[in-house]
């Protein structure tokens, strides 16, 4: 474990790499010693976002990879489609990459095309990256030199599924995934549809059976119940400017007990230091916002013969800067808590 591990954020005036330096201005073990972001170069982090003010004082800057490479991690916070030109030219140079947005989370290159619209210009990358879900992938992150964060609303569903997917309690068909997030997934760039007057007092569903995440979910979950799984995923727009909150309802394989559903959740998560389950308390997202803790609740829905699950989590932090450095902090060897409690 390094003293001090120094490091670099690519995107860093994005609503992510905001919260990356939050988190990292209180963190023991590392220093920020580069911010780019080409579109506010020259600025003061303080002049964008005056809660840094006397804080941190760096100016963001173009990227470049030679810059970039006097760190010993760097962070991509960009937008799909952009981490894909720099990841082989960092690790090329020996460096440890966490890559926040979409471009190394699915392996294979021609489902990333579809869903994502453009091709991939890294796809002999794919194979070298982790998926970075520390609650089933902590072995593998610990030893990557290359981290695909996963998409916020792939972390809320991924997590209170994949136990009762793995042990048989479910169905591998018919799941539903109902996910309602806050516009600050959208990113921080200006778009008419997500400003106020058109968010405030309504709630409306978006990229119905085409949302990028789908892919990412499903892969995952058939990587860990080794077997197909077939799912439908329902993302919406809240008038909040963070959290997620998903509902899934998925049909039972048998008849199944509250008891073992709990006890499920108890056998893969009671020593995580991130999740947080109850059979009786219902997740709100005013419990975990500006936490990296997902909070899952459960019901039986014996009518239906159905479970139902239910999670809630900061989409900046567990589903994005936070879960990166609970990544991070296990690449280094550290408490992968440290900076997030």
């Amino acid at each position: 474990m390094k003293d001090t591990i120094k490091v670099s954020i690519a995107g860093a005036s994005g609503y992510s790499g905001v919260e990356l330096l939050r988190i990292l201005t209180r963190h023991r073990h590392a220093t920020v010693e580069k911010l780019f972001a080409n579109t506010s170069a020259g600025k003061r982090v303080g002049e964008l976002y005056p809660w840094f003010a006397g804080r941190v004082d760096l100016v963001y800057e173009q990227y470049t990879a030679e810059a970039a490479c006097s760190s010993d991690v760097v962070f991509i916070a960009l937008p799909s489609g952009e981490a894909m030109n720099l990841v082989p030219g960092l690790l090329e140079r020996g460096k440890k990459v966490i890559d926040l947005g979409g471009d190394f989370r699915l392996k294979n290159a021609s489902l990333y095309e579809k869903f994502y619209k453009h091709e991939h210009t890294a796809k002999s990358t794919l194979a070298h990256a982790v998926f970075g879900l520390p609650e089933w992938n902590r072995s593998q992150i610990k030893s990557a030199m290359l981290v695909a964060n996963p998409g916020c609303y792939p972390t809320s569903a991924i997590i209170p599924l994949a136990p009762v997917l793995k042990e048989g309690l479910i169905e591998k068909n018919g799941i539903t995934i109902s996910s309602l997030s806050g516009v600050s997934g959208a990113g921080r760039s200006a778009s008419v549809d997500l400003s106020f007057a058109e968010v405030n007092e309504s709630v409306k569903a978006y990229k119905v059976g085409v949302h990028q995440h789908t892919p990412e979910m499903r892969t995952v979950l058939e990587e860990i119940a080794g077997d197909q799984v077939s799912l439908t995923f329902v993302p919406h727009l809240l008038p909040l400017t963070r959290g997620i909150y998903t509902s899934i309802y998925a049909p039972l394989a048998r008849s199944v007990t509250q008891g073992e559903v709990l006890s499920v959740f108890q056998k893969y998560y009671s020593g995580e230091p991130f999740v947080r389950f109850s059979e009786n308390a219902i997740p709100e997202i005013k419990n975990v916002n500006y936490t990296n803790y997902i909070d899952i609740g459960f019901r039986m829905y014996p009518d239906n013969n159905q479970l139902i699950l239910l999670s809630a989590i900061d989409n900046l932090i567990k589903g994005a800067a936070g879960q990166a450095v609970q990544n991070m902090n296990l690449m280094f060897g550290l408490d992968e808590r440290e900076g997030l409690l």
